[in-house]
């Protein structure tokens, strides 16, 4: 009876050794992923080096995002909105060739530069814009022009779209 119950604490011995030297190959393998390429480093050393590198992403990171705050604030100032307006001013001269053209940034700050084309020459005028408003008195194209340029939705393309018209019916 002692035998049979030693037999029996024996394989139930003997089976946990089996399942333990299975669960430590196991490990041993999971340590062998962790330390791929190590060159025979300690684990210690190789975690070191993974700290290491996890402090530089970190680090970088920080510096990326300064340096995308800085761009922020300077792409604010930068020109965003554009308007161009065609016309004709002069019956006396063929097609469109006079043009109004606004220019803001995000908070309505830029300008409108104007061209008259006549058959004798061309004038060319500029006028500042602040806060989406002149201190100059607006022609009736320049006026559309700005409206055109607060009107462009920020983040979006600002060129005119297939088929789009200018007030005298031309393809802009």
């Amino acid at each position: 009876m002692i035998v049979v119950g030693l037999t029996v604490v024996v394989l139930v011995l003997l089976l946990a050794v089996l399942v333990q030297a299975r669960r430590l190959r196991r490990l041993g393998q999971r340590l062998d992923g962790i330390t791929r390429n190590s060159d025979g480093r300690s684990l210690e050393a190789i975690l070191d080096a993974h700290l290491d590198k996890v402090y530089a992403v970190a680090s970088e990171l920080d510096e990326l995002s300064a340096r995308s705050a800085i761009l922020e604030a300077n792409g604010r100032r930068a020109i965003q909105r554009i308007g161009f307006v065609r016309f004709n001013p002069f019956e006396d001269t063929g097609g469109n060739q006079s043009f109004a053209l606004a220019m803001t940034d995000l908070a309505g700050d830029g300008f409108i530069v104007s061209s008259l084309h006549s058959r004798t020459g061309t004038r060319l005028y500029a006028k500042a814009v602040v806060a989406g408003r002149s201190d100059a008195a607006l022609s009736a194209e320049e006026g559309e022009a700005l409206r055109q340029a607060l009107a462009t939705p920020v983040g979006r393309p600002t060129g005119g779209s297939p088929g789009r018209r200018d007030r005298a019916g031309a393809a802009v």
